[in-house]
């Protein structure tokens, strides 16, 4: 019990932390720097990314049937962050289409290592009593980390380069390495941490196959919401970012780094309601998360000036902040007993995936042809049927307290 104290309070806290800043010191800034200093048009970014995007979210059940066996995933972690680190660098030193498609296609794979291993690591150290409190200060860690990764960058991108947050992923990278190998590997229980509880464990369910995960419905719900969710938020911060950049020349990093941060300070609010999930309830937060994301495409369809663009950001955290903390709690519902935790978070991320990575082909194509607004009205009309599909479809996953 006092080992866990420990790792509850430094070890497990720091890894999601930094963590953040591996995946966060990347992300939109990918698409700024082709934007602004490669000069892609956004139909090209658009393209490429979903291009490469699909065939690396289509490793993604085989990394989750894969964490599932292992008994390495700290060793997992710390590889795959000096390897994304390594991905970024070749992005910016040579951005030409080969190089990018594969850059970014070994990054998208890596997206089903990050979150579903940690999560994982999660399952094994916690029971089930305290794992909505536990997830929701993971995801609090990670959201903080953000908020500093992008106020390093931004600071630093406006002072010296705006290929700064690519040189300082890898400091980061192995801060979380550190805290990795702070965790005592004989502390996770490899067992529950692939969802394996109330079981026999003399015949314990064996790792399965994409196919097995079709005999869920209540998963096969949630997925379809997920995908949903995912095409009507990831092209939105990228969108922002862009409008936002080719407005303030100049200051690419900073505005870049200040919508991210706005959107990163309203989700630590919502990742401590996670931490009451079992008292609320999974559904009405999920719906929450839904009604947020309309309302942040929709209002960025009306958005006139940075300020408002940069206002909208705010539900972001309520919207896509809250869908990605309760998104571990919810699969621990629904596949417990079952062993194949992690194959489905690896399903769940293909599915988000191809939703996400669609997206971002789908809105660069109508931002090249009629502009911005129409392009966030299209988004909310996704959100919109997401949010009818969990009404009438989702039901209640969580304990009844």
């Amino acid at each position: 019990m006092g080992t866990i104290a420990v790792m509850r309070f430094d070890a497990l806290d720091r890894l999601n932390f930094f963590l953040a800043d591996v995946r966060g010191g990347l992300g939109p800034f990918v698409g700024v720097f082709l934007f602004t200093q490669a000069h892609w048009s956004q139909a090209e970014i658009g393209a490429v990314l979903t291009v490469s995007g699909l065939v690396g979210i289509a490793a993604h059940p085989a990394v989750g049937a894969f964490i599932d066996r292992t008994r390495a995933k700290r060793q997992l972690l710390v590889v795959a962050s000096f390897v994304l680190c390594g991905c970024g660098l070749a992005i910016i030193h040579a951005p030409s289409i080969p190089v990018v498609v594969a850059a970014d296609i070994v990054m998208a794979t890596l997206g089903a290592v990050f979150a579903p291993t940690v999560a994982a690591i999660t399952l094994g150290l916690y029971g089930r009593d305290r794992l909505a409190e536990r997830l929701g200060r993971n995801a609090a860690f990670d959201r903080a980390g953000n908020i500093f990764i992008a106020g390093i960058v931004g600071f630093v991108g406006v002072l010296a380069s705006q290929t700064a947050p690519f040189y300082l992923t890898p400091i980061f990278a192995a801060l979380a390495a550190r805290a990795a190998f702070a965790i005592p590997a004989e502390a996770i229980d490899h067992n529950r941490a692939r969802g394996l509880e109330d079981v026999d464990l003399a015949h314990p369910p064996q790792p399965g196959k994409l196919r097995d995960l079709l005999h869920y419905r209540t998963l096969l719900v949630y997925a379809a919401a997920a995908a949903l969710f995912n095409f009507a938020n990831a092209p939105t911060l990228s969108l922002i970012a862009q409008k936002l950049a080719s407005e303030n020349p100049g200051f690419e990093s900073g505005v870049t780094s200040a919508a991210i941060i706005l959107a990163q300070l309203s989700t630590i609010g919502m990742a401590l309601i996670v931490e009451r999930a079992d008292l609320i309830g999974r559904k009405p937060l999920i719906v929450l998360a839904f009604a947020a994301l309309f309302a942040r495409d929709l209002a960025c369809v009306f958005a006139e000036t940075p300020l408002h663009l940069l206002a909208a950001q705010l539900l972001d955290g309520v919207g896509g902040g809250l869908f990605d903390a309760l998104l571990p709690l919810v699969l621990a519902d629904i596949m417990r007993g079952t062993g194949h935790y992690s194959l489905a978070r690896g399903g769940l991320g293909f599915v988000q995936g191809v939703g996400g990575a669609t997206s971002l082909s789908v809105a660069g194509f109508i931002v090249t042809s009629v502009g911005y607004a129409p392009t966030f009205l299209a988004l909310a009309a996704v959100a919109l049927a997401g949010l009818a599909l969990v009404l009438v479809a989702m039901p209640e996953t969580g304990p009844k307290r």
